[in-house]
């Protein structure tokens, strides 16, 4: 199996656009992560590009028994994430398609959705299309937690993207920051 760090590195240089990191997430990041979802409310949870699995690791232990599935777009990683861990269910597929996969899986909806996708770096309409797919599939008291970098968020795209979520959600918190994650990171936490 290869290194998660190897594996990363291919993916940051053959698709940059997509990666949007330079180094996988912190065990620090990945708790925070892990720790922004109220998993009492949780029956069915989806996470979206969880890359090399750093964030999937911590996770799969909250999660225990309850029924959880991911969503990666690169082929590479969907085939390290099948070897580490065998009892995942990873769609190499895109977030776009999570109707399609919900159906497959003979759901309707998810009570949390997890991402590590990087927001920031698609433009406006992907934005909205990703968002509305994620909010269609959420319950009514549906979870979203996802990160952003701390040295973009006073981007154009980063104030744009905070708009859209607190459009679409009642709620939108802000964790502190993860200091100890390169780049350092806060992450947030949105219930509809």
């Amino acid at each position: 199996m290869e290194d998660k760090r190897v594996s990363f590195l291919k993916e940051v240089v053959n698709n940059p656009q997509a990666v949007g990191a330079i180094a996988p997430s912190s065990e620090e990041l990945a708790a925070a992560m892990a720790d922004s979802i109220d998993w009492s409310r949780v029956k069915t949870a989806v996470e979206y590009g969880p890359g090399t699995g750093s964030i999937t690791a911590a996770l799969l232990e909250r999660a225990g028994d309850r029924e959880f599935f991911a969503i990666e777009l690169s082929e590479s990683y969907t085939e390290g994430l099948s070897e580490r861990f065998p009892d995942l269910s990873v769609y190499n597929d895109s977030v776009e398609n999570l109707p399609q996969i919900l159906e497959e899986r003979g759901l309707t909806e998810v009570d949390a959705v997890i991402s590590s996708l990087p927001w920031v770096l698609f433009g406006e309409e992907l934005q909205d299309r990703l968002l509305d797919r994620t909010v269609d599939a959420l319950t009514q008291e549906g979870q979203f937690s996802t990160f952003v970098y701390l040295h973009g968020v006073m981007a154009p795209s980063a104030k744009r993207f905070r708009e859209k979520l607190e459009a679409r959600f009642q709620s939108v918190e802000r964790s502190d920051i993860v200091w100890r994650n390169v780049p350092p990171a806060f992450v947030y936490r949105c219930e509809r």
